[in-house]
Protein backbone atom coordinates (compact mmCIF):
# COMPACT_ATOMS: atom_id res chain seq x y z
CA UNK A 1 0.00 0.00 0.00
CA UNK A 2 2.97 2.50 -0.04
CA UNK A 3 2.74 5.02 -2.49
CA UNK A 4 5.38 7.91 -3.70
CA UNK A 5 3.90 10.40 -1.79
CA UNK A 6 4.91 8.66 1.69
CA UNK A 7 8.35 9.58 0.87
CA UNK A 8 8.41 13.15 0.61
CA UNK A 9 5.12 12.92 3.79
CA UNK A 10 7.94 10.59 5.89
CA UNK A 11 4.83 8.52 6.30
CA UNK A 12 6.00 4.33 6.90
CA UNK A 13 2.43 2.31 6.15
CA UNK A 14 3.50 -1.63 6.46
CA UNK A 15 2.21 -5.02 5.86
CA UNK A 16 -0.89 -4.48 8.44
CA UNK A 17 -2.21 -1.55 6.82
CA UNK A 18 -5.78 -1.51 6.62
CA UNK A 19 -8.08 1.16 5.65
CA UNK A 20 -10.35 2.37 8.76
CA UNK A 21 -14.10 1.37 9.24
CA UNK A 22 -15.73 4.55 10.65
CA UNK A 23 -17.78 2.68 13.66
CA UNK A 24 -14.66 1.86 15.20
CA UNK A 25 -13.77 5.73 15.85
CA UNK A 26 -13.94 6.67 19.28
CA UNK A 27 -17.27 9.17 19.19
CA UNK A 28 -19.10 6.90 17.37
CA UNK A 29 -18.10 3.78 19.72
CA UNK A 30 -19.58 5.69 22.45
CA UNK A 31 -22.24 5.59 21.04
CA UNK A 32 -22.63 1.30 20.13
CA UNK A 33 -19.46 -0.08 22.11
CA UNK A 34 -20.22 -1.43 25.65
CA UNK A 35 -16.49 -0.79 26.23
CA UNK A 36 -16.54 3.10 25.83
CA UNK A 37 -20.39 4.14 26.04
CA UNK A 38 -21.47 4.80 29.61
CA UNK A 39 -23.80 7.40 31.50
CA UNK A 40 -21.19 10.15 31.35
CA UNK A 41 -20.26 10.10 27.65
CA UNK A 42 -24.35 10.11 26.73
CA UNK A 43 -24.17 13.28 29.09
CA UNK A 44 -21.20 15.23 27.62
CA UNK A 45 -22.75 14.90 24.31
CA UNK A 46 -26.08 16.00 25.07
CA UNK A 47 -25.03 18.81 26.96
CA UNK A 48 -23.93 20.68 23.63
CA UNK A 49 -27.48 21.73 23.39
CA UNK A 50 -28.32 24.54 26.55
CA UNK A 51 -30.73 22.37 28.39
CA UNK A 52 -28.79 19.70 29.17
CA UNK A 53 -25.52 21.51 29.91
CA UNK A 54 -24.29 20.67 33.44
CA UNK A 55 -23.14 24.05 34.64
CA UNK A 56 -21.41 23.84 38.14
CA UNK A 57 -19.09 26.24 40.49
CA UNK A 58 -16.01 24.86 38.99
CA UNK A 59 -13.61 27.96 37.11
CA UNK A 60 -14.64 27.33 33.92
CA UNK A 61 -17.94 25.02 33.70
CA UNK A 62 -20.38 27.78 34.60
CA UNK A 63 -23.29 29.31 33.11
CA UNK A 64 -21.64 31.64 30.76
CA UNK A 65 -19.08 29.28 29.82
CA UNK A 66 -21.10 26.52 28.51
CA UNK A 67 -23.75 29.30 26.76
CA UNK A 68 -20.88 30.45 24.92
CA UNK A 69 -19.34 26.89 24.03
CA UNK A 70 -22.81 26.06 23.08
CA UNK A 71 -23.76 29.03 21.09
CA UNK A 72 -20.51 29.07 19.38
CA UNK A 73 -21.36 25.22 17.97
CA UNK A 74 -24.46 26.42 17.24
CA UNK A 75 -24.49 26.90 13.58
CA UNK A 76 -21.94 23.79 12.63
CA UNK A 77 -24.59 21.41 14.55
CA UNK A 78 -27.93 23.21 12.97
CA UNK A 79 -26.18 22.52 9.41
CA UNK A 80 -24.87 18.73 10.67
CA UNK A 81 -29.08 17.53 11.81
CA UNK A 82 -30.38 18.09 8.10
CA UNK A 83 -33.40 17.57 7.63
CA UNK A 84 -33.73 13.52 6.28
CA UNK A 85 -36.89 12.85 3.16
CA UNK A 86 -38.74 16.08 4.71
CA UNK A 87 -38.59 14.96 8.47
CA UNK A 88 -35.98 14.59 11.33
CA UNK A 89 -37.52 11.13 12.24
CA UNK A 90 -35.10 8.25 10.77
CA UNK A 91 -36.15 4.78 9.74
CA UNK A 92 -34.74 1.54 9.44
CA UNK A 93 -33.74 2.13 5.76
CA UNK A 94 -32.84 5.60 6.20
CA UNK A 95 -30.37 6.06 9.64
CA UNK A 96 -30.47 9.89 11.13
CA UNK A 97 -27.62 11.79 9.14
CA UNK A 98 -24.96 13.77 11.04
CA UNK A 99 -23.67 15.69 8.06
CA UNK A 100 -19.61 16.86 8.93
CA UNK A 101 -19.40 13.93 11.34
CA UNK A 102 -21.26 10.78 9.61
CA UNK A 103 -21.68 11.99 6.77
CA UNK A 104 -20.51 14.30 3.63
CA UNK A 105 -22.80 17.70 3.10
CA UNK A 106 -25.69 18.04 0.99
CA UNK A 107 -26.09 21.48 1.41
CA UNK A 108 -25.30 21.90 -1.84
CA UNK A 109 -27.34 24.01 -5.29
CA UNK A 110 -27.51 22.47 -8.89
CA UNK A 111 -23.89 23.31 -10.53
CA UNK A 112 -23.03 24.02 -14.08
CA UNK A 113 -24.13 21.08 -16.34
CA UNK A 114 -21.19 21.03 -18.59
CA UNK A 115 -17.80 21.44 -17.17
CA UNK A 116 -15.92 24.58 -17.68
CA UNK A 117 -12.55 24.21 -19.73
CA UNK A 118 -9.76 24.17 -17.86
CA UNK A 119 -6.76 25.33 -20.05
CA UNK A 120 -3.85 25.80 -17.02
CA UNK A 121 -4.63 23.87 -13.73
CA UNK A 122 -1.68 25.95 -11.94
CA UNK A 123 -3.68 29.29 -12.62
CA UNK A 124 -6.91 27.07 -11.67
CA UNK A 125 -5.68 26.16 -8.28
CA UNK A 126 -4.20 29.74 -7.67
CA UNK A 127 -7.96 30.57 -8.29
CA UNK A 128 -9.38 28.41 -6.45
CA UNK A 129 -7.39 29.25 -3.24
CA UNK A 130 -8.07 32.96 -3.40
CA UNK A 131 -11.70 31.73 -3.33
CA UNK A 132 -11.18 29.28 -0.17
CA UNK A 133 -9.77 32.28 1.61
CA UNK A 134 -12.41 34.84 0.20
CA UNK A 135 -14.79 32.18 2.04
CA UNK A 136 -12.48 32.65 5.35
CA UNK A 137 -10.09 29.30 4.83
CA UNK A 138 -7.08 30.13 7.36
CA UNK A 139 -5.07 28.14 5.19
CA UNK A 140 -5.19 25.37 1.68
CA UNK A 141 -3.85 22.95 0.50
CA UNK A 142 -3.97 20.36 -2.15
CA UNK A 143 -3.30 16.69 -2.41
CA UNK A 144 -4.30 13.90 -4.58
CA UNK A 145 -7.04 11.72 -3.75
CA UNK A 146 -5.62 8.84 -1.40
CA UNK A 147 -8.46 6.21 -1.07
CA UNK A 148 -6.25 5.03 2.05
CA UNK A 149 -7.10 7.66 4.34
CA UNK A 150 -11.16 7.40 3.46
CA UNK A 151 -13.34 5.60 5.58
CA UNK A 152 -13.71 1.93 4.67
CA UNK A 153 -17.02 2.20 5.07
CA UNK A 154 -19.37 5.24 7.04
CA UNK A 155 -20.80 4.88 10.52
CA UNK A 156 -24.67 4.68 10.51
CA UNK A 157 -26.31 4.94 13.92
CA UNK A 158 -28.06 1.65 15.17
CA UNK A 159 -32.20 2.33 14.09
CA UNK A 160 -33.05 -1.08 15.74
CA UNK A 161 -32.27 -3.13 12.91
CA UNK A 162 -28.45 -3.76 13.69
CA UNK A 163 -27.18 -1.30 11.32
CA UNK A 164 -24.28 0.52 12.45
CA UNK A 165 -22.37 1.59 9.07
CA UNK A 166 -23.19 1.99 5.51
CA UNK A 167 -21.29 2.30 2.10
CA UNK A 168 -18.71 5.05 2.26
CA UNK A 169 -20.18 8.21 -0.26
CA UNK A 170 -17.41 9.43 -1.83
CA UNK A 171 -16.65 8.27 -5.15
CA UNK A 172 -13.03 7.11 -5.07
CA UNK A 173 -12.56 8.28 -9.01
CA UNK A 174 -12.17 11.75 -7.84
CA UNK A 175 -8.46 13.64 -8.09
CA UNK A 176 -8.17 15.66 -5.64
CA UNK A 177 -8.55 16.39 -1.81
CA UNK A 178 -8.66 20.54 -0.99
CA UNK A 179 -7.83 20.16 2.99
CA UNK A 180 -8.83 23.72 4.57
CA UNK A 181 -6.91 24.67 7.74
CA UNK A 182 -9.20 27.13 10.24
CA UNK A 183 -6.92 28.27 12.91
CA UNK A 184 -8.82 28.44 16.70
CA UNK A 185 -8.77 30.93 19.02
CA UNK A 186 -5.35 31.22 21.25
CA UNK A 187 -6.59 33.24 24.36
CA UNK A 188 -9.00 30.90 24.38
CA UNK A 189 -7.05 27.89 24.58
CA UNK A 190 -5.28 29.19 27.15
CA UNK A 191 -8.06 28.27 29.77
CA UNK A 192 -8.08 24.55 29.09
CA UNK A 193 -9.81 22.65 30.48
CA UNK A 194 -13.00 24.52 30.65
CA UNK A 195 -16.62 24.51 28.76
CA UNK A 196 -15.46 27.85 28.16
CA UNK A 197 -12.31 26.70 25.90
CA UNK A 198 -14.46 24.69 23.99
CA UNK A 199 -16.19 27.53 22.20
CA UNK A 200 -12.86 27.84 20.58
CA UNK A 201 -13.34 24.06 19.16
CA UNK A 202 -17.39 24.99 18.30
CA UNK A 203 -16.46 28.00 16.27
CA UNK A 204 -13.42 26.48 14.42
CA UNK A 205 -15.88 23.76 13.17
CA UNK A 206 -18.78 26.24 12.64
CA UNK A 207 -15.84 28.01 10.34
CA UNK A 208 -14.51 25.11 8.99
CA UNK A 209 -18.39 24.00 7.64
CA UNK A 210 -18.90 27.30 6.05
CA UNK A 211 -15.71 27.58 4.27
CA UNK A 212 -16.21 24.11 2.77
CA UNK A 213 -19.77 23.87 1.76
CA UNK A 214 -19.37 27.01 0.27
CA UNK A 215 -16.25 25.79 -1.99
CA UNK A 216 -18.07 22.55 -2.92
CA UNK A 217 -20.93 25.03 -4.51
CA UNK A 218 -18.02 26.90 -6.53
CA UNK A 219 -16.81 24.01 -7.96
CA UNK A 220 -19.87 22.68 -8.40
CA UNK A 221 -21.07 25.61 -9.67
CA UNK A 222 -17.54 25.33 -12.38
CA UNK A 223 -19.96 22.21 -13.51
CA UNK A 224 -17.32 19.66 -11.64
CA UNK A 225 -18.36 17.43 -8.88
CA UNK A 226 -17.10 18.56 -5.15
CA UNK A 227 -18.07 17.08 -2.09
CA UNK A 228 -17.61 18.90 1.56
CA UNK A 229 -16.34 17.19 4.33
CA UNK A 230 -15.21 17.47 8.00
CA UNK A 231 -14.50 14.84 10.26
CA UNK A 232 -16.57 12.60 8.04
CA UNK A 233 -15.67 9.97 5.04
CA UNK A 234 -12.08 10.25 5.74
CA UNK A 235 -8.82 11.04 7.98
CA UNK A 236 -7.83 14.44 7.82
CA UNK A 237 -4.63 14.38 9.26
CA UNK A 238 -2.93 12.31 6.39
CA UNK A 239 -4.81 14.70 3.84
CA UNK A 240 -3.41 17.68 5.64
CA UNK A 241 -0.12 16.54 5.59
CA UNK A 242 0.45 15.32 2.09
CA UNK A 243 -1.04 18.54 0.91
CA UNK A 244 1.82 20.33 2.78
CA UNK A 245 -0.48 21.60 6.00
CA UNK A 246 2.11 20.63 8.63
CA UNK A 247 3.62 17.85 10.27
CA UNK A 248 2.74 15.29 12.62
CA UNK A 249 3.41 15.83 16.40
CA UNK A 250 3.88 13.60 19.16
CA UNK A 251 0.36 15.02 20.19
CA UNK A 252 -0.94 13.08 17.08
CA UNK A 253 -2.01 16.16 15.40
CA UNK A 254 -1.11 18.28 12.53
CA UNK A 255 1.26 21.04 13.30
CA UNK A 256 0.80 23.85 10.57
CA UNK A 257 4.06 26.28 10.71
CA UNK A 258 1.66 29.61 11.31
CA UNK A 259 -1.55 27.91 13.71
CA UNK A 260 1.07 25.08 15.25
CA UNK A 261 -1.67 22.69 16.69
CA UNK A 262 -4.42 25.04 16.82
CA UNK A 263 -6.80 24.61 13.89
CA UNK A 264 -9.24 22.36 12.73
CA UNK A 265 -9.12 20.80 9.53
CA UNK A 266 -11.68 20.20 6.66
CA UNK A 267 -12.18 19.04 3.33
CA UNK A 268 -13.44 19.07 0.05
CA UNK A 269 -12.96 16.08 -2.98
CA UNK A 270 -13.04 17.21 -6.48
CA UNK A 271 -12.51 16.32 -9.98
CA UNK A 272 -11.70 20.13 -10.90
CA UNK A 273 -8.49 19.71 -12.14
CA UNK A 274 -5.42 20.68 -9.92
CA UNK A 275 -1.97 21.15 -8.99
CA UNK A 276 -1.27 19.26 -5.79
CA UNK A 277 1.19 20.83 -3.13
CA UNK A 278 4.26 19.20 -1.42
CA UNK A 279 4.40 18.31 1.92
CA UNK A 280 5.96 20.64 4.55
CA UNK A 281 9.08 20.07 6.54
CA UNK A 282 10.09 22.59 8.87
CA UNK A 283 11.52 20.20 11.82
CA UNK A 284 8.18 18.84 13.57
CA UNK A 285 9.01 15.26 13.90
CA UNK A 286 12.71 15.72 14.82
CA UNK A 287 11.71 18.20 17.28
CA UNK A 288 8.58 16.27 18.85
CA UNK A 289 11.52 13.38 19.26
CA UNK A 290 13.05 15.51 22.27
CA UNK A 291 10.10 17.35 23.12
CA UNK A 292 7.47 15.61 25.71
CA UNK A 293 5.74 18.82 26.58
CA UNK A 294 2.22 17.49 25.87
CA UNK A 295 2.59 13.94 26.80
CA UNK A 296 3.73 15.53 30.55
CA UNK A 297 0.33 18.13 30.05
CA UNK A 298 -2.41 15.15 29.47
CA UNK A 299 -3.71 14.16 32.83
CA UNK A 300 -4.86 11.01 31.76
CA UNK A 301 -1.60 10.28 30.33
CA UNK A 302 -2.91 9.05 26.78
CA UNK A 303 -0.16 10.43 24.98
CA UNK A 304 3.42 8.45 23.88
CA UNK A 305 6.40 8.93 25.43
CA UNK A 306 8.18 6.76 23.00
CA UNK A 307 9.32 6.76 19.40
CA UNK A 308 6.15 6.78 16.43
CA UNK A 309 5.53 3.02 15.97
CA UNK A 310 2.58 0.41 14.65
CA UNK A 311 1.41 0.03 18.05
CA UNK A 312 -2.44 0.46 18.20
CA UNK A 313 -4.10 0.99 21.20
CA UNK A 314 -7.42 -0.21 20.35
CA UNK A 315 -9.76 -0.66 17.33
CA UNK A 316 -9.77 3.11 17.19
CA UNK A 317 -6.71 3.61 15.83
CA UNK A 318 -5.47 2.64 12.60
CA UNK A 319 -3.44 -0.15 11.35
CA UNK A 320 -0.30 -0.48 10.09
CA UNK A 321 1.15 3.18 9.89
CA UNK A 322 4.14 4.07 12.20
CA UNK A 323 3.46 7.74 13.98
CA UNK A 324 2.86 8.57 17.57
CA UNK A 325 -0.34 7.29 18.18
CA UNK A 326 -2.97 8.45 21.40
CA UNK A 327 -5.05 6.24 23.58
CA UNK A 328 -8.32 7.29 22.57
CA UNK A 329 -10.35 5.42 25.21
CA UNK A 330 -8.03 7.56 28.15
CA UNK A 331 -8.53 10.64 25.75
CA UNK A 332 -12.21 10.23 25.74
CA UNK A 333 -12.59 9.24 29.33
CA UNK A 334 -11.43 12.22 30.30
CA UNK A 335 -13.66 14.32 27.82
CA UNK A 336 -16.64 12.47 29.58
CA UNK A 337 -15.70 12.92 32.98
CA UNK A 338 -15.09 16.91 32.69
CA UNK A 339 -18.31 16.99 30.06
CA UNK A 340 -16.36 19.28 27.55
CA UNK A 341 -13.86 18.42 25.16
CA UNK A 342 -10.20 18.81 26.25
CA UNK A 343 -7.23 19.96 24.00
CA UNK A 344 -4.37 20.80 27.02
CA UNK A 345 -2.07 18.98 24.47
CA UNK A 346 -2.52 22.01 22.26
CA UNK A 347 -2.44 24.49 24.82
CA UNK A 348 1.25 22.56 26.30
CA UNK A 349 2.71 22.53 22.63
CA UNK A 350 5.73 25.57 21.93
CA UNK A 351 4.52 25.39 18.53
CA UNK A 352 1.33 26.66 20.03
CA UNK A 353 2.56 30.35 19.40
CA UNK A 354 2.05 33.57 17.86
CA UNK A 355 4.17 33.33 14.85
CA UNK A 356 3.22 37.20 13.08
CA UNK A 357 5.57 38.06 15.77
CA UNK A 358 9.36 38.27 14.81
CA UNK A 359 10.63 36.34 18.32
CA UNK A 360 8.22 33.43 17.66
CA UNK A 361 9.76 32.65 13.83
CA UNK A 362 13.30 33.21 15.07
CA UNK A 363 12.13 30.56 17.34
CA UNK A 364 10.54 28.07 14.89
CA UNK A 365 13.82 28.23 12.62
CA UNK A 366 16.04 27.54 15.58
CA UNK A 367 13.92 24.44 16.90
CA UNK A 368 14.09 23.43 13.10
CA UNK A 369 17.79 22.95 13.90
CA UNK A 370 20.33 20.71 15.48
CA UNK A 371 20.15 23.41 18.89
CA UNK A 372 16.52 22.52 19.21
CA UNK A 373 17.04 21.23 22.68
CA UNK A 374 17.76 24.97 23.48
CA UNK A 375 14.58 26.11 21.49
CA UNK A 376 13.01 23.68 23.88
CA UNK A 377 14.61 25.04 26.95
CA UNK A 378 13.81 28.51 25.63
CA UNK A 379 10.31 27.87 25.65
CA UNK A 380 9.89 26.15 28.99
CA UNK A 381 12.05 29.43 30.65
CA UNK A 382 10.09 32.27 28.83
CA UNK A 383 6.39 30.71 27.81
CA UNK A 384 3.82 30.47 29.84
CA UNK A 385 1.41 27.41 29.34
CA UNK A 386 -0.06 27.02 32.35
CA UNK A 387 -4.00 27.20 32.26
CA UNK A 388 -5.63 30.40 32.76
CA UNK A 389 -8.55 31.20 34.77
CA UNK A 390 -11.70 31.86 32.51
CA UNK A 391 -12.18 35.70 34.71
CA UNK A 392 -8.69 36.41 32.63
CA UNK A 393 -10.37 35.68 29.17
CA UNK A 394 -13.51 37.40 29.70
CA UNK A 395 -11.34 40.77 31.56
CA UNK A 396 -9.51 40.45 27.90
CA UNK A 397 -12.29 41.38 25.69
Amino acid sequence: MRKPIDTLSGVEVNGEFERFDQRNEIYCRSIWDDEVRSAKAEAFFDGYYMPNAKARKTDGFGLKDYALRNAAWHVSNVIRDIEVAGSFRPTATQPPRKEGFWDCYTSHDEGWPEPLPVDDPADTTRELKRVARFFGAGDVGICAFDERWMYSRAYARDTGDGVDSKPQEIPEDLRHAIVVAQPMDADLIRTVPSALSGAATGLGYTHDSIVVILLAQYIRNLGYRAYASLNDSALGIPLGLQAGLGEVGRNGLLIHPEFGPRFRIGKVFTDLPLVDDKPANFGVADFCAQCDRCARACPPQALPYDAPSPHRHSKSNIAGVVKWTPNAEKCFGFWANQNTDCIICVRACPYNRDFSKRRHRAWRRLAATPLRRLALWLDDVFSDRARKRVLWWWQQH
